[in-house]
């Protein structure tokens, strides 16, 4: 019969090859793109700190990873075309066409093709990232912008800033099958992770417009009311809506804060101060944190999403404006 002595360390044994076979913990990382410095940070989403800076074409904005991870696309609108880096070496891969100005894009639920909204042709482009071809051109209205793709990939969406509306098109046939009026200048397009609804920020009205996908219509509008804060400093931009379906966050510009929204409700809950002139924002995979880019004061505000506030703020470079972060 074993001792006592023996058994603890037999224990301590075992649990010392169950620690040292366990992987470790892989943060995320987080891609901020800096418009004026023409540069990428990469954010250790553990530390919360900057690992990386990475030098960029022209003015990038969009950023996107591909589906399997390896790659980060990056929409440098000053050099007409999308910039494609390892997403772990962060060494250049190869440029991919993709029309004048690209300003945001998204991929098709299987990883390919890629859709980009081209700001000055007034088109979207449709592009084989594999191939790096250009496989269509899509006609859309004036200044289009945000751009978003069903989860079961049936419809495209694009905005258009100018003509004020969302665009739906079928992913198959390139062609347009709803234009959806919303209220001025309209920036990000998100669906829900049921693919039932399309939400619809608009800078200027001051809005998010909510789209039923299958009639088409919208059902809802939000509008946003901060004491002390000018009607006309609270642009709707950035738009996250969680896994769930049940809260959603609303990037307000200017007014320097991130509204909290019942998604079920519509209702405002809250907002929550952030950085200056709130741009983008992004979940991290697990939830825990939502990471917005802050145009004029040049950070990164994380948000505690139980807590429902400001938890840091990391200093990234010149006008952080896309940001997207890494599934693994």
């Amino acid at each position: 019969m074993k001792s006592a002595t023996q058994i603890i360390a037999a224990c301590i044994l075992v649990a010392g090859v169950l620690c040292a076979a366990s992987p470790p913990a892989q943060a995320y990382r987080a891609f901020i793109s800096n418009e004026k410095d023409n540069t990428i940070s990469v954010i250790d989403t553990d530390t919360l700190k900057v690992i990386e800076t990475m030098k960029v074409g022209q003015r990038p904005r969009g950023v996107l990873l591909s589906k399997d991870g390896a790659w980060l696309l990056i929409c440098t609108s000053d050099d007409n075309h999308i910039e494609v880096y390892d997403a772990k070496t962060y060494e250049f891969i190869k440029n991919l066409p993709s029309g004048p100005d690209p300003e945001l894009m998204e991929l098709h639920p299987s990883g390919n093709p890629l859709y980009v909204a081209n700001e000055d042709d007034n088109i979207v482009t449709v592009v084989d990232i594999q191939e790096g071809r250009v496989l269509s051109e899509i006609q859309v209205g004036v200044e289009p912008e945000g751009m978003a793709v069903s989860p079961d990939g049936k419809y495209v969406v694009n905005t258009s800033e100018t003509t004020n509306m969302a665009h739906i098109i079928d992913s198959q046939s390139h062609k347009t099958v709803a234009n959806i009026l919303v209220d001025n200048r309209p920036r990000v397009a998100r669906f829900t992770s049921d693919g039932k609804q399309l939400w619809v920020s608009a800078e200027i009205g001051g809005t998010v417009t909510i789209i039923d996908v299958e009639s088409k219509e919208p059902i809802q509008k939000i509008a946003f009311d901060i004491p002390g804060i000018t009607a006309e400093a609270i642009q709707p931009v950035g738009i996250a809506i969680n896994k769930e379906g049940t809260k959603a966050f609303v990037a307000l510009g200017p007014a320097n804060r991130v509204a909290v929204i019942d998604a079920k409700t519509y209702k405002v809950e809250k907002y929550i101060l952030v950085g200056q002139r709130v741009w983008n924002l992004s979940f991290t995979p697990d939830e825990k944190y939502l990471m917005t880019t802050n145009g004029v004061s040049n950070d990164v505000t994380v948000i505690d999403v139980a807590k429902q506030r400001g938890y840091k703020s990391i200093a990234v470079g010149r006008y952080p404006w896309g940001i997207v972060i890494t599934n693994e």
